[in-house]
């Protein structure tokens, strides 16, 4: 079996904001008809305040982060030409998913027709991560495997404490919006790629879904290329912070191919264990414990992930090249994550308006 090659592609989700009243604005449609979108680098997404992005195919960290760095830059001289900025955050502080417009495009007018309400409050924003793997059982293996670490990577990059101006006391509220779509969160074992096919088939034939692009699991594979999409992150308010997410997906599955290619098996563990993590991370982030299920016992999430880093990921780092990339998240650790950042803004101003712009600001370091 060829080894995969561990390709990475990036997609961002950002709020588009009015500067004076820090309200999302639904703008997307005007800024579309800007030239540049037509390289299909900027997409409209379901809400007309939000707008995403997807970077090229890269084959390293360092790749991705030049290629954010264009896109954020392009995604904001476009918006500055309405009088707009951009933020990235889970969710917006305080603007109400009532107030917002949906893009009148099919495939959205479809989604709400289906969904009703619940497509109407999913305002929140995340990131995707695609690591290449063509092997399809591989694939399937390695999405098995790898769900252990969701909540791991989840508590690294939590930005969405707040939600219609109130402090929901979790560090990812927008994990706790998702969830209430359907054919989300941690996904079930699957015991070879044939057996995902089937299942796609019968959801497809039942009218279900109409391709395996509305399963929304927080792993899964694309249903067009191959590879592996990590989906469980909220958008990372710093370029750094999402660099560093996405080349910690690449050295987890760099990892398992060399664990599988040596013939030694990681544990599996029930989706209902590994959702009582993710719970805790989206309840704690950062400040919160984890459990190790190998040990049986909770342990604080910054220690797990320090060992995630500097012990599980350390002898693929060099050989990818993502060593200064992935040891970012060892700063995360110790100045928190864009969720901490937000509330300790919240805790000395009292002013959501000053998170809005704290998000704006982060959003451009190292950009503009």
């Amino acid at each position: 079996m060829k080894p995969p090659s561990l390709t990475i592609g990036i997609e961002e989700e950002y709020q588009i904001i009015d500067p004076e009243t820090r309200e999302l604005r639904s703008y997307i449609t005007e800024i579309l008809q800007e030239d540049s979108v037509m390289l299909g680098e900027i997409k409209p997404e379901l809400h007309q305040s939000m707008v995403e992005i997807g970077t090229s195919v890269c084959h390293t960290p360092a790749e991705t982060r030049v290629e954010l760095v264009r896109l954020r830059r392009m995604v904001m001289e476009l918006a500055a030409r309405k009088g707009l900025v951009i933020a990235a955050a889970g969710t917006h502080p305080f603007s109400s998913w009532i107030d917002q417009e949906i893009t009148p495009l099919e495939r959205y007018i479809g989604v709400k027709e289906d969904l009703q309400e619940l497509a109407q409050s999913l305002l929140i924003f995340g990131t995707h991560v695609h690591i290449g793997i063509e092997d399809p059982e591989f694939r399937i293996d390695a999405m098995n495997v790898c769900r252990y670490f969701l909540p791991h990577v989840l508590a690294l990059s939590t930005s969405s404490p707040f939600w219609m101006g109130r402090n929901t006391g979790l560090k990812s509220y927008r994990s706790v919006i998702f969830r209430s779509f359907p054919r989300t969160g941690i996904p079930r074992t699957f015991n070879a790629a044939a057996e995902y096919d089937e299942y796609v088939d019968v959801m497809v034939a039942t009218k279900s879904i109409p391709d395996a692009s509305k399963l929304w699991w927080d792993v899964r594979p694309h249903h067009k290329f191959p590879t592996l999409e990590f989906r469980v992150c909220d958008v990372c308010t710093r370029v750094d912070e999402a660099v560093c997410i996405g080349a910690i997906f690449q050295a987890i599955i760099a990892k398992l191919w060399k664990l599988r290619r040596d013939n030694i098996t990681f544990r599996q563990y029930a989706p209902s264990l590994i959702e009582e993590n993710k719970w805790r991370a989206t309840r704690y982030g950062l400040e919160g414990h984890l459990i190790d299920f190998g040990r049986e016992e909770q342990k604080p999430a910054r220690e797990l992930l320090s060992e995630l880093v500097a012990w599980f990921l350390d002898d693929v780092l060099d050989e990818l090249g993502s060593r200064r990339e992935v040891e970012y998240a060892l700063r995360i650790l110790q100045e928190g994550t864009s969720a901490d950042r937000q509330l300790a803004v919240w805790r000395e101003t009292g002013s959501l308006h000053a998170v809005v712009d704290q998000l704006v600001r982060e959003t451009a370091e190292g950009v503009i």
